[in-house]
């Protein structure tokens, strides 16, 4: 394991009923390729030694001793090799017999898990042939040449690198209260499940459901692994179902009714899921580990590590499948946070300034789409544009353009005299393009907004987004201020999928036309002078960095509490190098963590705005954090990448 990933591997090997010295050869065959792929724990089927479907064939003596030594010469393949392998294998234990899992590494023999729910209902008979763990009694048992300890309550593995995992039995996760349940709570990181899970109609979708619940369920990464093709068919058929999830989230599945062997490898974040735990109180204070057994698995040499699952590069955005639903969604969390403050304060004017830009493009559609859910008229919006020095025609016609569309009330406020004047009160020399410059040329604008609410008895709406708000990028008491902040919690990747889904789905055409010019706009404050020809010479992208980027950063900084050097390595993966060389990345994630600290002081004193996703900057909610904390460690592990 290394940052936090163990890789992980879900085998259907070819079978013949009760043909132990098959079934095992195809077994070993998995676990080498397995350990030659880096995999650190490889699970099977249910009762892939002998076969789920021998039926009344488990009570021939032959067969439960043929598996026995089918389980011996595992160990014997597995002696020098480093992979922990989990098997399913009939076991008689003190003259029971016992469906089992029976957990292998290094030649020994680590752990036996017997099943404990048995299915005895419609095609299922097991308690014919097995008894179940509950009717066990803490036993030692010699098998396969090992002394192994068995015991009916929750036992786990705990790796070299202290992951903890659990393994159940097909029916026990189908089961009222799973035993996966008990293993999570007592710490378990992964759940491995064998499995001999039939199909049936809509069968599959319930079990691919059940199974991404309990993985959310017990913020634990899952490992299924069931029966396929080879099994008997006499009354039922097995399609092979192999599947790996993540807190919820399908990583790996196989295909459905091969009739070819399969595996499926994939990694999980430990880490992750022990941070989502630690901020889950409610897991936390589910835990119970009074009762589990831990056994250590053995040491084994760190090897070569390779990220192998695919890493989103735009972990705000929501995939092309849920975009219309999670836009939706977002803009009904923003209208009923505004409508709520609407009410409560009894306004009837919004003042809203628009530059022409994705942020004040978003927060005048808020705006609208608010006071056409509560029935006002849309003149009661006020979009002021306020050119200044920087104002290019391009941004100053989309400003007049959309409001136009929207039907809102328009207001022109040049701030370039009212600035000059100020310049002049405070002594600036206005050839000097500074940070004086820039910024009282914001706060010129913010005054007007707030002004003017004061006139209409209405409310500012802020349209700096979550993004800015990460890296500092605003006017302290100028943009940075307003009534309330309906874009605070939607990141810069995310607000041009809002706005182009509005373009397409609610806009007639030329009002998409400029939503779309204005998703194309390069973003800027524009508080400089444009270019000779009239274009936006100061670009934010430039200064700051790629928002895609920084906002790839602030989600796992944020989200799950990564270091800087796993980030890093994330974003390797995630960012093609022709975009994005090692060098660009290593040096914007240095000044993302330089001004996400230096920054936090704006983010101290922000207004009142909705929450969104799960990552926020509210300093009465999610992140509270001193104004005056040191960056030094997180800058000097930047270094070392």
């Amino acid at each position: 394991m290394k940052f936090g990933f163990i890789t992980v591997a879900a085998a259907i090997p070819s079978v013949k009923v009760a043909d132990t010295e098959y079934n095992i050869k195809q077994i070993e065959d998995f676990v080498a390729q397995a350990e030659g792929r880096g995999v650190e724990i490889i699970v099977f089927p249910e009762l892939s030694v002998t076969g789920y479907s021998c039926q009344d064939l488990f009570l021939q003596q032959l067969l439960v001793e043929q598996a026995e030594v089918a389980v011996m010469q595992l160990l014997d393949f597995s002696r020098k090799l480093d992979i922990i392998c989990i098997v399913g294998a009939p076991v008689n234990i003190s003259g029971s017999l016992y469906n089992c899992a029976v957990v292998i590494q290094h030649g020994v023999i680590l752990g036996i898990i017997p099943k404990t729910y048995l299915p005895n209902y419609g095609e299922f008979y097991e308690k014919r042939w097995f008894t179940s763990s509950k009717d066990l009694k803490p036993t030692d048992i010699r098998y396969a040449g090992n002394s192994v300890s068995i015991t009916p309550g929750p036992t786990l593995f705990r790796t070299s690198d202290n992951a903890l995992f659990g393994v159940e039995i097909c029916e026990d996760v189908w089961a009222a209260e799973p035993c996966s349940n008990k293993l999570a709570l007592a710490g378990a990181d992964i759940i491995f499940n064998l499995s001999a899970s039939d199909e049936l109609i809509g069968k599959h979708i319930y079990l691919m459901n059940l199974l991404s619940q309990q993985s959310a369920r017990t913020i634990s990464g899952y490992v299924y692994s069931g029966c396929g093709f080879g099994e008997s068919t006499q009354d039922v058929v097995y399609g092979g179902n192999a599947l790996i999830y993540e807190n919820g989230t399908l990583l790996s599945e196989s295909e459905r009714f091969s009739f070819k062997p399969q595996m499926i490898v994939n990694q999980i974040d430990i880490e992750k899921l022990r941070v989502e735990r630690q901020k889950n109180t409610t897991f936390v204070n589910c835990r119970d580990d009074s009762n589990a057994v831990i056994k250590q698995t053995a040491v084994v040499q760190p090897k070569n590590f390779s990220l192998l699952r695919e890493i989103d590069a735009l972990p705000f955005v929501p995939d092309d499948n849920d975009m219309e639903h999670s836009c939706n969604e977002i803009f009904s969390i923003q209208v009923a946070g505004l409508a709520k403050r609407i009410m409560h304060t009894a306004c009837k004017h919004l003042i809203v300034g628009i530059s022409g830009g994705l942020d004040s493009t978003l927060a005048l559609l808020v705006c609208v789409k608010t006071f056409d859910k509560l029935g006002m008229n849309r003149k009661g919006i006020v979009g002021v544009t306020m050119p200044g020095f920087g104002t290019t025609d391009r941004t100053y016609n989309n400003a007049l353009s959309l409001m136009n569309s929207l039907g809102v009330t328009i207001r022109e406020i040049s701030i370039a005299d009212s600035v000059k004047v100020h310049f002049n009160d405070i002594g600036h020399d206005i050839s000097v393009h500074d940070v004086t410059y820039e910024n009282s040329q914001a706060r010129e604008r913010t005054q007007i907004l707030m002004d003017l609410s004061n006139q209409l008895k209405g409310m500012v709406v802020g349209t700096g987004d979550l993004s800015e708000l990460a890296l500092g990028w605003a006017t302290y008491n100028g943009d940075h201020m307003s009534m309330y902040g309906v874009n605070a919690g939607i990141p810069k990747t995310l607000i041009k999928y809002l706005v182009r889904d509005v373009a397409y789905n609610a806009m007639d055409e030329k009002s998409r036309n400029t939503l779309l010019d204005i998703i194309d706009t390069p973003i800027s404050p524009e508080l400089i002078p444009a270019e000779e020809d009239g274009t936006i010479k100061q670009k934010t992208e430039d200064l700051v960095g790629p928002y895609e980027l920084h906002d790839f950063f602030l989600y796992y900084f944020l989200r799950f509490g990564f270091r800087p050097s796993k980030i890093y390595l994330l974003a390797r993966k995630a960012f093609d190098a022709a975009d994005y060389e090692d060098d660009t990345i290593k040096h914007w994630i240095k000044v993302f963590f330089h001004r996400f600290f230096t920054q936090q002081f704006k983010r101290s004193c922000l207004p009142d705005g909705p929450k969104v996703g799960s990552v926020s900057l509210s300093p009465r909610g999610d992140w509270r954090m001193p104004s005056d904390a040191s960056s030094a460690l997180w800058l000097k592990e930047c270094e070392t990448l």
